[in-house]
């Protein structure tokens, strides 16, 4: 275990980034295979041994010169192809002046291949070698990338892609990667400071006297009052769509700026497949091709039943990959991925011929965030803290629900008790059988239990009262957009459940936070303060987490699959990220099937830098 000490030391080296000096010349990869599995292109690097460096390289994104961190030179990193079935050797080498590290996202792997300092190894340290050997065991689309400090938002990531034993479900002709993420000249370390001091420092769509006015001519003056009054409870905006926004990113499509127009070439009635990569440090991208339907064919490296739509979101580290065909009614199709809060956009083309280009879209209006989206239909959620009180509850020594934090015993919702006649209220024929008992995270109508931990936590600014799965919602700002927009309840794998078992446990956990702090954890209880999560090797378990936040948290598991499930608690689809909207409540299983010491964590870089991570330890 992890003394408390060198918790705080693995916390502090996470938020240890900056940039370093240094040279290099920039090489924009060029990631096209044109015929499945060629790979003469430059960037690409196929077979079973690689050397990787991870150097310093001068860059500029945005006209003006900055120095960032890439691996062989370029940003983002060479495409690694492997092929299932084989065993992979890749010397990671570093000649940066501080320690780096490469993860391998979403592979499954020996503990001590899976790059994370503090858990599986201590990291390669300056003029450093680290060997990464192991037997891959699956395929699809995947990525990697550093997990040190910000070095991942420096440039220090590529796309990875596993070519089958076995021929897909599907066909295609041409085999592009797409691989979106954000760039800052400010420096990661200098954002987060300021987002520490200000968190909505980068919010330029916030609601002025004007908008109130308009609103009031719309809706009336009660329901206006009481709307902004709502928001103020919670010391919140809904306009606070994301962290960090085009104020200061510039998006990326393959190392490629708006304006670099990275350029993908087809012939007419070829079937292109798209690998889709959300690479970026703390971006969504909602991602289209006017003029072209995407078939969706696989998320998180796994086959889905094929499902055609015009647009998807892609949470933080998700990938998805998509067959369109250009039927030669266009000489060219944009490539547009527009962040959710619509403050820019990464922009590519599929084309007949080099240099050719189509119109770009404007970007949608920026959305807003209602209190439905909160959790807060009917007022079933509040800001905790104000005068209404937050729910609490005890815990019994019993039944088969636990919080993550908690190592003192197994907590029975059904159980337990609020902890005031106050906390009555509209608890009325609650039934807790809809919370995580065996039938996933269902959809209802009753309130949600909270961990004593959150109550009255300085760290923790709202719960959320009545989460939904929202497996069947676009998201804010897809929805009645006139355009079929891909969600959750569409994904279905092409296998049935991998493991078969019914889960002998639940494990609840909560996504906090407070906003004005810029504070992020699980259950109230930053990493530096936690205990681990202990699953027994074998073992079979419900995880069901809890958004009390009004941000997305894309939720990642190192090392283990998560599979997700409906509202009825029926397997669903294969991830590795499994996206938490605000306000919902989403349940996936877990096969403890792989020993050791793994990382669980949000994938927004600066949540995960300032706390909402865990430990998830497989014993025997």
């Amino acid at each position: 275990m992890l003394s408390t000490s060198s918790r705080r030391t693995f916390v502090k080296s996470l938020a240890a980034g900056g940039v370093v000096a240094g040279l290099g010349i920039w090489r924009q990869p060029v990631w096209a295979v044109a015929r499945p599995h060629q790979t003469g292109d430059q960037g690409v690097l196929a077979g079973t041994q690689f050397d990787l460096i991870i150097d310093s390289l001068a860059v500029n994104f945005s006209g003006r010169e900055r120095t960032a961190m890439a691996i062989n030179g370029s940003i983002p990193g060479p495409l690694l192809r492997w092929r299932e079935g084989d065993t992979v050797t890749l010397r990671v080498h570093n000649r940066l002046p501080q320690d780096t590290s490469i993860h391998w996202h979403g592979i499954l792997l020996p503990a001590n291949m899976d790059g994370v300092p503090g858990f599986s190894f201590a990291g390669i340290a300056p003029d450093g070698l680290y060997e990464y050997r192991f037997r891959v065991k699956q395929s699809g689309t995947y990525w990697y990338h550093s997990h040190s400090a910000f070095q991942e938002q420096l440039g220090v990531y590529g796309p990875l892609v596993i070519d089958p034993l076995e021929p897909e479900p599907f066909e295609y002709e041409r085999d592009y990667v797409v691989m979106l993420t954000d760039w800052t000249d400010k420096g990661p370390a200098r954002v987060l400071d300021k987002l520490k001091k200000q968190s909505d420092y980068y919010n330029r769509g916030r609601r002025t006297l004007g908008d109130f006015i308009n609103d009031v001519a719309d809706q009336g003056w009660r329901e206006t009052v009481g709307n902004r009054w709502a928001w103020a409870k919670m010391k919140m905006t809904p306009t606070d769509l994301a962290d960090v926004s085009g104020e200061t990113n510039t998006y990326l499509l393959n190392g490629h700026a708006p304006d670099g127009n990275w350029t993908g070439v087809f012939e007419p009635g070829e079937r292109v497949r798209l690998r889709l990569i959300n690479g970026s440090a703390m971006t969504y991208f909602d991602f289209r091709i006017p003029g072209l339907k995407l078939t969706v064919v696989a998320v998180d490296g796994q086959t889905v039943e094929p499902v055609e739509v015009d647009e998807l979101r892609l949470a933080v580290a998700e990938t998805v990959d998509v067959i369109v065909t250009p039927d030669g009614g266009q000489d060219a199709y944009t490539l547009f991925a527009q962040s959710m809060d619509r403050s820019g956009f990464a922009r590519g083309t599929l084309a007949l011929h080099q240099g050719l280009s189509a119109p770009v879209p404007e970007p949608d209006a920026r959305p807003e965030l209602n209190m439905d989206d909160m959790g807060h239909g009917d007022h079933g959620a509040h800001a905790a803290g104000n005068d209404q009180p937050a729910m609490q509850h005890e815990a019994p020594q019993h039944g088969q629900m636990e919080h993550g934090q908690m190592n003192h015993g197994q907590v029975d919702h059904s159980q337990m008790q609020p902890s005031s006649m106050e906390d009555m209220d509209g608890m009325d024929g609650m039934d807790h059988s809809a919370m995580g008992h065996g039938g996933g995270a269902a959809a209802s109508s009753q309130m949600q239990t909270h961990p004593a931990s959150e109550k009255g936590n300085p760290l923790v600014d709202m719960q959320t009262m009545m989460p939904v799965p929202k497996l069947d919602d676009p998201g804010i700002g897809l929805r009645d957009n006139g355009r079929r927009v891909l969600t959750y309840a569409d994904l279905r794998s092409t296998f049935p459940d991998p493991d078969g078992r019914e889960p002998t446990r639940t494990i609840e956990l909560h996504l906090t936070g407070h906003m004005e702090r810029f504070a992020w954890s699980f259950d109230g209880i930053p990493y530096a303060k936690s205990e681990p999560i202990r699953l027994k090797y074998g073992e079979r378990v419900r995880f069901v987490l809890v958004n009390d936040t009004m941000m997305h948290h894309p939720i990642h598991l190192h090392g283990l699959w998560s599979d997700l499930e409906d509202e009825h608690g029926r397997f669903q689809v294969r991830k590795h990220t499994i996206d938490m909207p605000p306000g919902s409540k989403r349940s996936y299983r877990v096969t403890a099937d792989a020993l050791g010491r793994w990382a669980y964590h949000c994938h927004m870089l600066m949540h995960m830098d300032l706390g909402m991570f865990r430990e998830v330890r497989v014993e025997e």
